[in-house]
């Protein structure tokens, strides 16, 4: 066994190559603007190394950095009137914490409601007074709880549920409040209150019929005008994720029915007289208006690739974040030109990835494959598999995999049953034999790659982070003669162990994935548990964990590198200061030379 301290052999010296000049290079997040001050705007960047939120006021120009932390802050929100910046502060990435405040323009931070404990974040809605906020809570003791807080007085408690809920949205004009719940005990699918400030019920919607059937519904937004009951939601009826309007007041359902053939969400757009349609289909994305007024459905230009984010302004132009696998991310206008532009050298670009369609044991899987410019079969070849698990790999930038490709690897990500943009049946395809499904599907992809000449059969590297890491663990374990290295980076290690340490939302998710709890339903855990698996790693295995996880605790990682180390297994172990990844760049390099070093040495 090796403890790593983060210096790979070789690392230092020479010129930067282009695989950490992609980590550097500045980057930003789609801008959020306030509803009622829309020139002041709220975004993450990593431009002094650690991704923080940064408060931009559009009129002037200026920039300033609102947050600033060892490790990192992300979430944030604007309040409607554009006055405070909501943030919300941790403990080094364990995301059990409080919301904090502070002026749009500067000043200390305080605060934000008084009265409610540290907890996981369920969800937060600001009103347009300025002195009303929903904020959702999650603790394993009380599961989730919703509180109103008016004019900072104290918090009035108005739900209250040990099943996973959340705030979905506060109504325009303040007077009605929606939730997403799961007291129907399907965490993967949830069903719609609309309450009131003071929890009386309003409506209620919910696809489970009481759980005998798995349709989800999740909140879209309210219309965004004074005295408007009608509530944008998405829905799963035929299928896909659409969107449909529910008017809460007198229950009436619209249904949209765009002919689109992926999956679709929407927001309104400012005066509410249309919507922003972002269209996801086979791995690439693009975005649409929809005019109520004439049903008419416009195709809104964006390149092809990938559009992670996106929003209409007032003005009637859409920005947007903007990326393929080749070019890095920019966010754009259909006004014309870049919206924001990061100070600093930019990414280098990578290679596009090349679509692959494989017949597999549940139906047709795609995989983005990534190779060297001009390199031709067998190479070494990284399975790279994708978090989530509700989740997919797309045509969009990411400096790892460009990583693997600037050192000469094939790259494969596979959209394994389980992610999203493949409609229902395949994202809810894992139930009770969780893990051992996805690798089918990874194991149908792989024999393409080896029987098309494209990957080497004996350096096949199973990699992934967080569901991704998991799968990896398992992988190695239940397919000990495939596997040359395994690289599983924050993962489930023992399965077991991890549902009675993780946070209480995931307990509900691994309840619904596995038909109940490790004492209800010991043979499913114990089979998809990669600790089961453990004695039959043949392959080096390489892991690195945050110590301060909340989603795959430290506690299984460690018993799973114990009863490595007990028969002396090939394996090397990286703990670090964070919680479920890092949000410190020179953190992230740190972690991809160990990676990369510790392929190169046992594939050699």
């Amino acid at each position: 066994m090796t403890e790593s301290n983060g210096t790979p052999r070789g690392a230092g010296g020479g010129s930067m190559p282009d695989w950490e000049k992609r980590f550097r290079a500045p980057r930003v997040s789609l801008p959020d603007w306030a509803e009622d001050a829309p020139d002041r705007s709220l975004f993450v960047s990593n431009a002094t190394g650690t991704y923080e939120l940064y408060a931009w006021d559009r009129a002037t120009g200026e920039q300033r950095r609102a947050t600033d932390r060892p490790n990192g802050t992300t979430d944030g929100v604007l309040s409607p009137d554009g006055e405070w910046i909501w943030w919300f502060s941790d403990k080094d990435g364990d995301e059990f914490g409080v919301w904090l405040r502070q002026p749009f323009g500067g000043g200390e931070d305080v605060p934000a409601v008084a009265g409610l404990e540290p907890s996981y974040p369920a969800g937060l809605a600001l009103g347009r007074d300025g002195s009303t906020a929903v904020v959702g809570r999650s603790t394993d003791e009380d599961g989730t709880t919703i509180h109103v807080v008016r004019d900072g007085g104290a918090p009035q408690e108005i739900y209250r549920h040990r099943e996973s809920a959340g705030v979905g949205d506060l109504s325009h004009d303040g007077t009605l409040i929606a939730v997403e719940h799961t007291e129907h005990g399907d965490a993967m699918h949830a069903a719609l209150r609309v309450v009131r400030p003071d929890g009386t019920a309003v409506a209620e919607l919910d696809d489970t019929e009481g759980g005998t059937r798995e349709l989800g519904l999740e909140v879209l937004g309210f219309a965004p005008v004074d005295g408007d009951t009608r509530l944008l939601v998405g829905h799963q009826r035929r299928g896909r994720w659409e969107p449909m309007v529910w008017d809460v007041a007198s229950g009436a359902e619209t249904d949209l029915a765009l002919d689109l053939p992926g999956d679709v969400s929407a927001e309104w757009y400012p005066d509410g007289s249309a919507l922003l349609v972002a269209h996801s289909f086979e791995a690439r994305s693009d975005l649409w208006r929809y005019e109520f007024g004439s049903g008419v459905l416009t195709r809104v230009e964006t390149p092809p690739g990938s559009v992670s984010g996106a929003t209409p302004r007032p003005d009637g132009s859409v920005e947007y974040l903007w990326s393929s696998a080749a070019e890095p991310s920019v966010v754009r206008s259909t006004s014309g030109g870049v919206v924001l532009d990061p100070p600093g050298t930019k990414a280098p670009v990578s290679v596009p990835v090349e679509d692959v369609w494989v017949e597999g044991p549940g139906g047709r899987i795609h995989a983005l494959v990534q190779k060297p410019a001009g390199a031709t079969g067998p190479l070494p070849t990284v399975f790279e598999v994708h978090g989530g698990p509700t989740w997919h790999d797309s045509d969009s930038f990411a400096a790892g995999p460009a990583a693997w490709v600037d050192h000469g690897y094939a790259v494969v990500r596979v959209n394994y049953r389980g992610s999203t943009g493949y409609g229902r049946e395949w994202t809810d395809a894992l139930k009770h034999r969780v893990g051992l499904i996805e690798l089918e599907d990874v194991s149908a992809v792989r024999e393409w790659a080896v029987s098309s000449g494209l990957a080497d059969p004996d350096r096949l590297v199973l990699a992934g982070g967080s569901w991704g890491g998991y799968l990896t663990l398992l992988g190695v374990g239940t397919q000990p003669d495939v596997w040359a290295v395994g690289l599983a980076a924050v993962p489930v290690a023992d399965y077991v162990t991890a549902y009675h340490d993780e946070m209480e939302a995931l307990k509900a998710l691994d309840r619904t994935l596995f038909g109940g709890t490790p004492e209800e339903v010991p043979d499913r855990f114990t089979a998809s548990s990669p600790l089961t698996y453990v004695d039959d790693v043949k392959a080096p295995v390489y892991i690195s964990a945050g110590v301060n996880d909340p989603r795959c605790p430290i506690r299984q990682i460690d018993n799973y590198v114990d009863r490595l180390a007990a028969r002396g297994a090939t394996h090397e172990v990286y703990r670090y200061d964070a919680g479920h990844g890092s949000l410190v760049v020179e953190e992230r390099i740190k972690q991809v030379r160990l990676e990369l070093d510790f392929a190169a040495r046992h594939l050699s």
